[in-house]
């Protein structure tokens, strides 16, 4: 049987820094790998705000944003093999990629050479424009969906599908682990996730927040040590300190001032994603042969793997869980730094 989900509703940006307001939208017939979710829950991220009021440029318009989607499985296509009516499953950043590519070969999905599909404002292969998870449901591959393990919550699964993977990502991939000093800068949305994975991992954990605010939260979440950045006495005292330093912030860093606090061959890890452009002093980097990097979300395995990890070590995102209705006023109390720590859209008040 076949449900008929060609028209849902779900909350759009109906042009460049509009309100989000209910519509409907379309959702393509279930393919031969398709399956049919009915999404649960959905995280806001800041790039839902970046992109919805057009930040990084390039909008496409209406925008059904949402990229960490848990739902439930609702239908299968003939040819899908990997799930079936009534598993829990999650969808990330992306729905598609090309598939051939070294790097969609290696399972490193988010860094197709051709450039992968996103799950909203993106192009499909046909054409037409990807609506995200701020909706009733949702129709993917069944390649580019996960499981969401039965000992995470979906409300605090739904996440994990960016923020969990994009901290869980660098981590993995600078080793953090036991004898590592690694500091994570920002404790939101994606910082306290950031804490929560370093932390399983065995790594010794420092927030660096602009203030002591949410000291006694990050001790909580497992960090071993906490420093307000608006101090300078921070970076005299923890200068040479950091194995890794992951920057979770959306605005621009003083570089210059955080490579310091990295020991010889440490790593600087950007996960946030500032709009305006950043600048940097090359001897910070020379000196002590340092690195600037970048990173992503992960892949599919790797995403899967996260989540795996996470629900191995019993722990899901902290979350407000909000009502559709509320959704542009989680958009600016998140600009104000004023969640704790991921709202979460209960989809079935749309």
């Amino acid at each position: 049987m076949t449900t008929n989900v060609s028209s849902v509703p779900a909350y759009a940006a109906p042009a460049a820094g509009a309100p989000l307001e209910r519509t409907t939208i379309p959702r393509r017939a279930v393919g031969e790998h398709d399956v049919l979710i009915e999404i649960k829950y959905a995280g806001i991220c800041h790039s839902d705000i970046h992109q919805a009021r057009d930040g990084w440029g390039q909008g496409i318009y209406p925008m059904v944003p949402g990229h960490e989607i848990a739902g439930v499985v609702t239908e299968v296509g003939p040819g899908v093999t990997r799930f079936v009516v009534g598993d829990r499953v999650g969808v990330g950043c992306f729905v598609d990629s090309c598939r051939e590519c070294e790097y969609c070969r290696q399972g490193l999905e988010q860094y197709c050479t051709r450039g992968g599909t996103g799950t909203y404002n993106a192009l499909d292969k046909n054409g037409e424009p990807t609506y995200g998870g701020y909706s009733t449901h949702i129709v993917v591959d069944e390649n580019y969906t996960v499981r969401i393990p039965e000992a995470l919550s979906l409300d605090e699964a739904a996440p994990l599908l960016c923020a969990g993977i994009t901290l869980y990502s660098p981590l993995r991939h600078w080793n953090a682990g036991p004898g590592k000093k690694v500091a994570i800068v920002g404790l939101g949305g994606l910082g306290h996730m950031g804490v929560k994975i370093a932390y399983a991992l065995g790594a010794e954990v420092t927030v660096l927040s602009q203030t002591l605010r949410k000291k006694d939260d990050g001790l909580a979440l497992g960090a071993d040590h906490y420093y307000a950045t608006s101090d300078d006495a921070t970076f005299e005292a923890l200068a040479g300190t950091f194995d890794l330093i992951v920057s979770t912030v959306s605005a621009p860093l003083p570089f210059d001032k955080y490579m310091s606090l990295l020991k010889t061959d440490g790593a600087l890890v950007n996960v946030g994603a500032p709009e305006e452009p950043v600048s940097l002093n090359l001897f910070s980097v020379i000196g002590g042969r340092k690195t600037l990097a970048g990173s992503m979300i992960g892949g599919i395995r790797e995403t899967q793997e996260m989540l795996d990890f996470c629900a191995e070590h019993g722990f899901g995102a902290e979350i407000e869980l909000i009502r559709a209705d509320q959704i542009n006023e989680a958009y600016e109390r998140v600009l104000a730094s004023d969640v704790r720590y991921r709202f979460v859209i209960d989809t079935a008040t749309i």
